[in-house]
């Protein structure tokens, strides 16, 4: 009796954990071990922080009408007569120099016309056109097609009809969604009337009503999920759920078709779902542990970044540019997404000290100089702007200054050798200095300078940002 009862209990036991390895290996499919379901969560990840973190910026801007940061529905230009403030918490490393408008573009159904009015010469603008990758598929501005107006058709992967009269120039996104940011140079605050009335000028347009024809079928709407909270994406597996939904907006590329077929080993792919409750404890924690890895292979790319090794020039642009440098497109995001390509701007970041310590306006006071003719070589404009950490937005203070840039040089007070030197502290330098002054906060810090159509000299290196150096 009692041999009988213990082999049932061993057999009980037996196939609780063959039903174990069962669960785990189905929900790993094609027998992906746990070791590899960490690795392919780790890439996984790396590839797809751009494209979830982008979605909740999408869903903010033009779907979610309850979010303070809404803009306008898709397909509708939503202008902002006015620069960021620390108010503006969306989008991290935000501008503050040029008002933005921005697009959502829905490019299922056709192609979208962005036309553009005649700016004067001497004023910057530019249109960055990225897709659901944050690829930077293309420019319209002063520097990629000049200020003398036009139409430009921008199409998704699946448009192939003919180039209509009247257009321009024909823009590709790889992904059915694609976002428009509008800059438009602000000289002073009284220009901001003028910048307006450009402003007013941008227009949107199906290519069916620029063409003043009826349009094709609608495209189904969409349901959107919720995306993720910034600190959520960063370690729940739900994370990988909404990539799934943005992937399927995202027709594969040739070149990524293996890398998708490895995701699938965890059931990652276009329209799949992965029932997180369902999974295994050890796969739970494979895929936790996966994307952990990342944000570590991602601090240490950072560690290159502040040692200059790595610049944002390398980290922004198109796929044919990033080479499928997919960690580069996570830290990119991490760090500043929707950043421009070098050829449109450059963003020197400073991070650390001469001394390579870490910056802090509770402990220290800092300076950065320019030595005489070595300002940032530029054909628009240069800014340096603040930002305050963890968030990584500009940072309130009792001038309502986030930001030092070349429109303010007639401000400035010059060296006796001609040279120039900003102060970056959190307390007034005093009264005469407050021209010279931008704003620290009470903590840690990091700031970036912004060079607008940046000259040969700083896109060949020629030029170097100068260090910023800790008062003593």
């Amino acid at each position: 009796m009692k041999t009988s009862l213990i082999k049932r209990l061993v057999c009980t036991v037996a196939l609780l954990l063959c039903l174990s390895f069962v669960g785990a290996y189905a929900q790993t499919a094609a027998g992906v071990s746990v070791q590899e379901a960490r690795a392919i969560a780790k890439d996984a990840y790396v590839y797809g922080f751009p494209l979830v973190d982008g979605y909740r910026i999408l869903h903010a801007y033009f779907v979610d009408r309850d979010n303070p940061e809404y803009k306008a529905p898709w397909n509708q230009i939503k202008n902002i007569p006015r620069v960021y403030t620390p108010d503006d918490k969306a989008v991290q490393t935000p501008n503050s120099d040029t008002p933005y408008s921005f697009l959502g573009m829905d490019l299922r159904a056709e192609p979208i016309v962005l036309t553009v009015p005649p700016i004067e010469k001497g004023r910057y603008f530019s249109i960055q056109l990225v897709d659901l990758y944050t690829h930077n598929f293309d420019y319209i501005g002063s520097r990629a097609t000049g200020n003398g107006g036009g139409s430009f058709l921008i199409a998704g992967p699946g448009w192939n009809g003919e180039v209509p009269a009247g257009v321009t120039k024909v823009m590709r996104s790889e992904t059915e969604q694609a976002l428009a940011i509008y800059r438009t140079q602000l000289f002073n605050p009284g220009d901001l009337d003028k910048v307006k009335a450009i402003q007013t000028g941008y227009k949107a347009q199906p290519l069916s009503t620029f063409l003043g024809q009826s349009g094709p079928k609608t495209a189904p709407a969409i349901d959107f999920i919720k995306p993720l909270t910034p600190e959520t994406q960063k370690t729940s597996p739900e994370f990988f759920n909404v990539l799934n939904f943005v992937l399927k907006f995202c027709p594969t590329v040739p070149s990524e078709k293996e890398l998708m077929a490895r995701f699938a080993g965890i059931g990652i792919g276009a329209g799949k779902s992965i029932d997180t409750s369902k999974l295994s404890p050890e796969i739970k924690e494979a895929i936790e542990q996966g994307m952990a890895d990342a944000w570590t292979e991602m601090a240490k790319l950072k560690k290159r970044f502040d040692a200059g090794e790595v610049k944002s020039g390398d980290v922004f642009g198109t796929r044919e540019y990033l080479k499928n440098n997919y960690l580069y497109r996570m830290t990119a995001a991490a760090l500043g997404i929707y950043g421009n390509s070098k050829q449109e701007a450059m963003y020197p970041l400073y991070a650390v000290d001469a001394d390579g310590q870490k910056l802090d306006g509770a402990k220290s006071r800092y300076t950065l100089r320019f030595a005489p003719g070595q300002l940032p070589p530029v054909s628009a404009f240069w800014s340096l702007t603040m930002y305050q950490l963890p968030e990584s937005l500009l940072v309130a203070n009792p001038i309502d200054r986030y930001l030092l840039n070349s429109p303010m040089l007639p401000q400035f007070k010059k060296d006796a050798d001609g040279g120039l030197t900003l102060l970056i502290q959190n307390e007034s330098p005093g009264v005469d200095k407050e021209s010279n002054w931008l704003p620290a906060p009470k903590g840690p810090f990091f700031m970036a300078m912004r060079l607008y159509w940046p000259a040969e000299a700083a896109l060949d290196g020629t030029w170097k940002a100068p260090a910023l150096n800790k008062v003593k």
